[in-house]
């Protein structure tokens, strides 16, 4: 439950930053800030795809729980998702 709790608060902060994310993509951003979330640190986070976005402490606090609950997933899980994002990276650049 915890999980999907968290996941829920990622789609919907995503759904809050995307119409904000002026001259970038919303599907560009959202694949860097999944990939990231997979494979990089909180830091990457917000040196990455929220760098120029203000983070408040709160916000960074539900990242780095939402990365420390991804961090815990069994690896073939966390496996299958980042094989579903090379998937779907690959799919884009056919497109």
């Amino acid at each position: 439950m915890k999980g999907s709790r968290a996941l829920l608060l990622v789609a919907l902060t995503l759904f809050c930053i995307c119409p904000l994310a002026t001259g970038e993509d919303c599907n560009e951003f959202f694949m860097d800030f999944l990939q990231t979330l997979l494979v990089g640190t909180p830091e990457e986070l917000y040196e990455g795809p929220l760098g120029k976005y203000n983070v408040n402490e709160d916000a960074k606090a539900a990242m780095t729980e939402l990365k420390s609950c991804i961090d815990g997933l069994q690896p073939i899980h966390k496996a299958e998702l980042i094989k579903l994002l090379v998937h779907v990276l690959g799919s884009q650049d056919g497109a």
